[in-house]
């Protein structure tokens, strides 16, 4: 009998299977040092112990992001390790803070199967929950990926395409309950712009660009442990079309996600995931730029909140603002589609 773990194919899910995934992991200001590393994030209240007692908080919280990927990363050998590619994200909350020192687990729930017509793969849903040392849930959210069969002519007993909204409704939105805005620095924050100054419709080009070299995303990627083939096996990758690694579309996300800090300073604290999609995929070396689209506003009393569109490029800056055309298809160099809710302090 092998010891080792070949990781689920498609055929191995069931509807309404529990994934227990292996490794706890205890998030460390070593493991925030290298997400800023390799990000460059520079949102105040995650960079500044000071900006976020000044805010009601203990101490600067963990990055929303970074706390996603650890929680993500913790599903790959049980759900992707044999993924195509991951595909989208929806109803995504944050509801607790993570602080450096906190410890998060990951479990998963399959919510949804859908064989693809070339039965060579499909397409599994799971709905994810990290909790912390205490058994709080930090995050919940749903994920779809392409899975490989290790069997084409395997038939998956149960198929169903879960029903999910378009959005995160504001009123589920999770404020940290001690945070407080009124002495909050704008100054130090990089930007005078408030809740009030957004207004829907209102798209911002980032103008920054990054770009992410192959020891960088492969680094990334490890910190979160991640084990997705997609993201190292260079002969295996060999043999796609491509003939390259694909970049963790997280790494993806976060890098725009910074970028965003430039025309939205304030917008520090994510609050939940409306949807995503990797439109396109990426490879090392290309330069990443962003904009960003405010489609809606809510007020949440101590702070008010953005939903936010964030698209990212491959090596096309953003001053005319790519997007779909009329039917629906995206430029080649648009790699992002990413749908989110931010808080942001009120003047």
């Amino acid at each position: 009998m092998t010891k080792t773990n070949p990781g689920n194919y498609f055929e191995d899910f069931r509807l309404g299977q529990v994934l227990r995934h292996a490794t706890p992991r205890t998030i460390t200001g070593g493991d925030v040092a290298l997400y800023t590393a390799f990000t460059g994030s520079r949102f105040a209240l995650t960079s500044s112990d000071e900006t976020a007692r000044a805010a009601g908080l203990p101490r600067s919280p963990v990055d929303p992001l970074l706390v996603f990927h650890m929680v993500f990363g913790k599903t790959v050998p049980d759900i992707s390790l044999n993924a195509v590619a991951n595909l989208g994200y929806a109803d995504g909350k944050f509801l607790t803070p993570v602080y450096p020192g906190d410890t998060v687990t990951s479990v998963s729930e399959v919510i949804g199967l859908k064989e693809n017509s070339n039965r060579k793969t499909g397409v599994v849903y799971v709905r994810t929950t990290g909790s912390n040392q205490h058994g709080a849930p930090v995050l919940s959210y749903v994920r779809w990926v392409m899975v490989r069969k290790n069997d084409e002519a395997a038939n998956v007993p149960e198929e169903t395409t879960p029903a999910l909204p378009s959005a995160v409704a504001a009123s589920d939105l999770h404020l940290p309950p001690a945070l407080m805005f009124k002495d909050y620095d704008f100054v130090r924050g990089g930007s005078a712009h408030a809740f009030e100054d957004y207004e829907v419709g209102e798209k911002i080009d980032h103008v920054d660009g990054m770009a992410i070299e192959e020891a960088e995303h492969a680094m990334a990627t490890r910190l979160y442990q991640n084990t997705a083939k997609v993201h190292f096996n260079a002969f295996e990758r060999a043999k796609d079309p491509s003939g390259r690694r694909l970049v963790y579309g997280g790494v993806v996300i976060s890098t725009a996600r910074a970028l965003s800090f430039n025309g939205l300073e304030n917008a520090g604290l994510m609050l939940g995931i409306n949807g995503g999609r990797h439109v396109n995929p990426y490879f090392a070396g290309g330069t990443i730029f962003a904009w960003s689209e405010v489609l809606d506003k809510a007020d949440l009393g101590e702070a008010g909140a953005l939903r936010l569109r964030l698209v990212a490029t491959r090596d096309r800056p953003c001053h005319d603002f790519p997007d779909r055309d009329a039917e629906g298809k995206y430029p080649a160099e648009v790699i992002l589609d990413f749908d989110y809710w931010a808080a942001v302090p009120k003047r």
